[in-house]
């Protein structure tokens, strides 16, 4: 079990997703930073899709009360047991009755914590990642409060030991300025040819409404084609007929404070989605933070999906780097 002291801001149980229900109407949750989370796993000898905790801003306090072993990866915030300094991005051992804090958030905006045989919490629809809007999975449909317990995990693991470290060139790096890929559409012929151009010209402040629903950002308003709008659609410019959202969708009601569309959101609505953010970058997107500055990159398709093969592969040399060392080959 792990006792939670103090539950930080907003620290949920999490796996890879709940994939294959977007047709109903419910998005995946899951990891925001698959990279970091399927790192994190590895490091301790999981599956990469085991439950582990996913901590926004402000880290727990948590008390183990058996011996095992965990990893934490993502943004960087320093972690201590029992007051005392440890590593990131690397396998680390604990005894019964140490307790892990944090210091405050130096950057990125979020960590995982992964831990020998993964949290043990129900499955909901093959996963157990937590939708906190509708209150289903993960630990009673919730962020963690203080006076939970966890169970760990029994799932078989890979003996992986104690300071087993990620090499530096697979450990991101994160600052206050953001470069985020996307592909143009499903709706950017909405946008007038300047606005376009603005929308990827400009420096974008997050603000402080950026959640696993979305994050808002603001620099100016963007105009959109005149036209009389058509059986189905709002009467605003932004509105279209109804159409889903791909995860990652950007979208622009009113033209004012543009909104990237993530884990939790909802699937479809009515507003023009101008961009989509390409599938590696979410995990770029995971750690950005209020008021840190994004800068949005337009790629083809063919750009799009390179740069997933290239991310694919780049976690295979992981996998393989972690497992030698981990085995002491």
């Amino acid at each position: 079990m792990i006792n939670v002291i103090k539950p930080g801001l907003q620290t949920t149980v999490q796996d890879l997703g709940r994939i294959g229900y977007y047709d109903i109407g419910m998005p995946p949750s899951g990891a925001m930073d698959t990279y970091s989370f399927t790192a994190a796993n590895w490091l301790v000898g999981n599956e990469e899709n085991a439950a582990a905790l996913e901590i926004t801003y402000m880290g727990p306090e948590l008390e183990f009360q058996s011996d095992t072993t965990i990893a934490l990866t993502g943004g960087e915030i320093p972690p201590k047991v029992n007051g005392q300094p440890i590593p990131m991005w690397e396998t680390v051992e604990v005894t019964a009755g140490d307790t892990l804090s944090f210091e405050f958030m130096k950057s990125g905006a979020r960590v995982y914590l992964a831990v020998a045989g993964g949290i043990d919490v129900p499955l909901l629809m093959g996963s157990r990642s937590t939708y906190t809007l509708c209150g289903i999975g993960g630990f009673e449909g919730r962020a963690l409060q203080a006076g939970d317990c966890l169970k760990l995990g029994s799932h078989p693991t890979k003996p992986i030991q104690a300071g087993t470290r990620v090499s530096a060139e697979f450990i991101p790096t994160f600052s206050k300025q953001h470069e985020i890929r996307v592909v143009l559409g499903l709706c950017s012929y909405r946008l007038t040819d300047e606005s376009k151009d603005r929308f990827l010209t400009l420096n974008w402040t997050v603000t402080p409404e950026a959640n696993r629903i979305g994050y808002r950002f603001k620099a100016e308003r963007l105009h959109f084609v005149p036209r009389e709008q058509p059986f189905g659609a709002g009467s605003n410019p932004s509105n279209v007929v109804d159409l889903g959202y791909p995860i990652g969708s950007i979208q622009v009601p009113d033209g004012v404070e543009p909104i990237a569309l993530l884990n939790d959101a909802v699937t479809g609505g009515g507003y023009a989605t101008i961009a989509t953010i390409i599938s590696t970058d979410l995990n770029r997107m995971a750690q950005v933070k209020t008021n840190d500055q994004v800068r949005f990159t337009s790629v083809t398709l063919e750009e799009a999906l390179q740069a997933r093969k290239e991310h694919k592969q780049k976690l295979q040399r992981l996998k393989a780097q972690i497992e030698k060392e981990g085995r002491g080959f």
